[in-house]
């Protein structure tokens, strides 16, 4: 299991990567292993705004449809293009090439709200 240490995490299983007044949120490497082979991710779109602690979405899998828990607040900027058509580089790369959206974060404070790589490690053992 890999918990990246320059990013933070919330208590649902998504991740946010603060650049700048920007966070990249995903799901974590534990919540793609627990899912299995991912099938359909539905995000919101740009110009959406998310509330932290409130869904913006959902990922299917073969085994159960989860809701996708914002870790941050903010206006969505992007949305990763390739997820439509490539839904398994979520199960391939969840800090990588399985990015999920881009937002800009109203309040950067709210990170200090999510844990850190070990707080998230203890957190699922």
């Amino acid at each position: 299991m890999n918990f990246p240490s320059d990013i933070k995490y919330h208590k649902e299983h998504t991740w946010a990567k603060a650049e700048g007044d920007t966070a990249v949120i995903g799901i974590t490497d534990h919540a793609q292993d627990q899912l299995g082979d991912i099938l359909y991710v539905e995000l919101p779109g740009v110009g959406d705004e998310i509330k932290q602690d409130e869904t913006f979405g959902t990922v299917e899998s073969a085994k159960v449809a989860s809701d996708l828990y914002a870790p941050v607040s903010g206006k969505v900027i992007e949305v990763n293009p390739e997820l439509e058509d490539s839904p398994e580089k979520v199960n391939e790369s969840p800090y990588g090439d399985g990015w999920m959206i881009k937002v800009k974060m109203t309040d950067s404070s709210e990170l200090d709200n999510l844990m850190s790589n070990t707080e998230y490690e203890n957190s699922i053992k």
